[in-house]
């Protein structure tokens, strides 16, 4: 996620995809692939952006929280796009910078705001430069490049065996969830919502059925699949339903896509790393095309993931057969001061 996004002259929203695309891998073997190397790399993120909470949650997951730093970034961003201004003096207290745009730069010198600054990425903290901020890979590199570094029982999250079904999976909750928010939410013609939020709520409707009798998307543990739905369905009652008007029915609504989220979030992991405050302030407070007076709404009450869903019944573990949990969390990762009133 970077800027704040916009329609283009047919009036549908376009996801510009990564312009730097270099991967961290255990034994490189090309100049855009760097080594994996403990304590060489600083993953940037912002919690309300959906596409970098995947990059924080499969870090969790793999407890590489010492081989990898976090920095997180303001949800709100400047003329500069994503910032540190949460860190002491608004300065990354490792890369030393104030805006990610400057990693950008140190990058490539000719590389502007205008040319997008996004999260997830991934900085070299000895030079500040980045190195990529290629989201779909940064996750599948976590998951097995640094495999090496991973904690005991990590879960196996993109096994050969499941690859091609899990890609066709991602693929279309890609185009019609993932990023089908985003095409309701900023489409300026209504053909061009209606076929977003069509698209969408078919797509839905789909894994809803699919989750009927499995308890996850693919195979019997968490995968990357689940992993990159869980990030849109968390925002969905709380941003995607009103801001972007995907409004035929509330992920509360679903018969088995809500108890299938609740599971997710209940597991170490995921609902530990969300944080609904950087993510409503970021929405209702950035896009003001969408909600010029800003305000934030209080609403839905977060108590609701912690309810019952029984899709243990269905089988399977979140780990898999030999996979155990990370250890808890010390606390919140990145609170916020209150509301301006």
């Amino acid at each position: 996620m970077g800027n704040s996004p916009s329609a283009d002259s047919s009036g549908s929203y376009r996801r510009h995809g990564p312009q730097f695309t270099d991967r961290i891998v255990a034994e490189p073997s090309g100049e855009t692939e760097w080594t994996v190397e403990p304590g060489r790399y600083r993953l940037v993120v912002s919690l309300a952006c959906p596409w970098a909470h995947r990059s924080l949650i499969v870090r969790r997951l793999m407890g590489l929280e010492d081989a990898i730093s976090l920095a997180i970034v303001d949800p709100l961003q400047d003329d500069r796009s994503w910032r540190f201004s949460l860190d002491e003096d608004g300065v990354d207290p490792v890369l030393r910078q104030r805006h990610l745009e400057e990693a950008y730069l140190a990058r490539d010198p000719e590389h502007g705001t205008d040319n997008g600054v996004s999260v997830p990425a991934l900085v070299e903290e000895s030079t500040g430069r980045l190195v990529t901020n290629d989201f779909p890979h940064i996750t599948v590199d976590l998951g097995i490049e640094w495999a090496k570094y991973q904690r005991p029982g990590a879960p196996t999250l993109y096994p050969p065996e499941l690859r091609a079904e899990i890609d066709a999976v991602n693929e279309g909750v890609f185009h019609d969830v993932n990023n089908g928010v985003y095409k309701a939410g900023f489409a300026t013609r209504q053909s061009r919502y209606e076929e977003a939020y069509t698209a969408l709520f078919a797509r839905l409707d789909e894994l809803d059925e699919r989750l009927a009798d499995q308890r996850y998307l693919v195979g019997d543990h968490i995968t990357e699949a689940d992993i990159r739905l869980f990030t849109t369905l968390v925002r969905f009652d709380a941003v995607y339903h009103g801001h972007f008007k995907c409004n035929r029915q509330k992920l509360a609504e679903f018969e088995h896509l809500w108890p299938y989220a609740r599971d997710l979030y209940q597991t170490p992991g995921f609902g530990d790393t969300v944080d609904f405050d950087h993510i409503k302030r970021h929405y209702y407070q950035v896009h003001t095309s969408i909600n010029p007076t800003q305000i934030v709404p209080l609403g839905p009450e977060p108590a609701a993931w912690l309810e019952p869903h029984r899709r243990e019944d269905l089988g399977g573990s979140p780990f898999g057969p030999d996979g155990t949990p990370p250890a808890p969390l010390d606390g919140p990762l990145r609170p916020l001061p209150p509301l301006d009133m």
